[in-house]
């Protein structure tokens, strides 16, 4: 606790300290090398005159330096992605293990960043360590992008001596959480994507064919047979009340994203539902095992204490129950039980996880075991969702026929009635 508070000391000092020194302005800049050829380039710095000197005092004579435009829209650039943060990781982790200086590494990285926001975040970074601040520290000041259990890491690889190895280790689990995460949506995207087309087709069939037919029918005289009803009752109340089933929906999708950020019993219940569907819900269990494995692999190879590293581990699982039953095996282990035992007694984990821990525990290799069993799972993982892909395709073709096909049908079924009374 005396660390987290010492810690959140030093990141607000240093903001304090950047907000004293004054905001850095961005300028762009033109000028001649000794052999006269003409660079250009963009440099941080105070004022325009800063610029000029620094371009001297590396040999240049300067042309120009203006002050660097800022667009009218997007400015601050999009939102930081995990997958860029996992990309950082490597590129620091590469770096640092080529002898090459921390600020010169992240020079060099800011300036290879296309997203103006995460180049801001290196270059804050940057700042806060030439100003006295470890690594650790210095990430401190931008939380979202790197969190509880990225920073941990950090600072014991900072303790241990080891960071570039411990930053290594970081960026390999940044990548694999990454490419499982990223293969599940992929895996997922795709039948929505084909879902929402379908509802969007039947919407326009609903809303602008149905009523030409309906208006056919009638001229005709034809009595209507049972699916071509239901179908023109459909186009009625879809005409009638569209604004109600639109604001049904977006409602129903609001009402459930805040009730699950604000309601921890609402979304754990969700989340067990989610866990009970099939083949998706062991997807979400065999990712939630292997993230916790990896997660707590890494944390307890960097020498981070079990205890500190559960409540750490948490977080990082990806599923509001295994969460859960992670901060009692944190519980159960404060007060002196083993990581098998507490693992048991939470009824999630499969034997083989448990018993595979309990060697680990035995042998002293409790970290090579849990990355055994997250290569495990994330093999397991991977063939899942492969196996869900080629399941959903016939699916979705069914769900496409049945909607679409089975609407088109009962409203050419009164035209087929008329032609054989002819």
């Amino acid at each position: 606790m005396a660390t987290v508070t010492a810690i959140n000391k030093n990141a607000r000092a240093i903001g304090t300290a950047r907000a004293s020194v004054g905001a850095l302005i961005m300028y762009d800049w033109t000028a001649l090398d000794k052999r006269g050829k003409r660079m250009k380039g963009e440099m941080q710095s105070k004022n325009a005159a800063l610029v000029k000197a620094e371009l001297r005092r590396q040999g240049m004579n300067p042309q120009t330096v203006r002050e660097k435009s800022k667009p009218l829209f997007g400015a601050a650039g999009k939102a930081v992605k995990p997958r860029e943060v996992a990309i950082f990781s490597r590129q620091i982790a590469t770096m640092m293990a080529a002898g090459i200086p921390m600020v010169q590494s992240f020079d060099i990285i800011a300036n290879g960043q296309k997203n103006p926001r995460m180049k801001n975040i290196l270059i804050d970074v940057k700042q806060a360590i030439e100003g006295g601040s470890s690594l650790n520290e210095a990430l401190a000041l931008h939380p979202v992008q790197f969190d509880e259990l990225y920073r941990n890491l950090v600072q014991a690889g900072e303790s241990a001596g080891v960071l570039d190895t411990v930053l290594d280790t970081v960026a390999t689990y940044k990548e694999r959480t990454e490419s499982i995460k990223s293969k599940i949506k992929k895996a997922l995207f795709y039948p929505i994507m084909i879902l929402c087309v379908a509802l969007i087709v039947s919407m326009i069939l609903l809303l602008f064919v149905v009523p030409v037919f309906e208006d056919t029918f009638k001229n005709a005289g034809a009595e209507l047979p049972a699916p071509t009803q239901i179908v023109v009752s459909a186009s009625k109340f879809m005409q009638s009340y569209w604004w109600i089933i639109i604001a049904f929906i977006v409602g129903g999708v609001v009402f459930l994203v805040q009730a699950k950020k604000r309601s921890v019993k609402f979304a754990h219940a969700l989340d067990r539902m989610s866990l009970k569907i099939p083949v998706i819900g062991n997807i979400l269990r065999q990712s939630a095992i292997a993230r916790f494995a990896r997660t707590l692999g890494v944390t307890f190879r960097a020498g981070v204490p079990l205890v500190e590293a559960l409540d750490a581990v948490s977080g990082a699982t990806g599923s509001v129950v295994y969460g859960a039953a992670v901060k009692l095996m944190r519980d159960d282990i404060a007060v002196g039980h083993q990581l098998q035992m507490a693992m048991n007694q939470t009824g999630l984990f499969p034997s083989m996880v448990v018993q595979m821990t309990a060697i680990g525990e035995e042998s002293g290799s409790l970290d090579n075991m849990l990355f055994k069993v997250a290569e495990f799972y994330e093999e397991e993982v991977s063939n899942a969702v492969d196996t869900l892909a080629s399941l959903l395709e016939p699916m979705i073709m069914v769900i496409l026929g049945v909607l679409v096909g089975g609407m088109v049908i009962s409203l050419y079924l009164p035209i087929f009635k008329l032609a054989g009374t002819i």
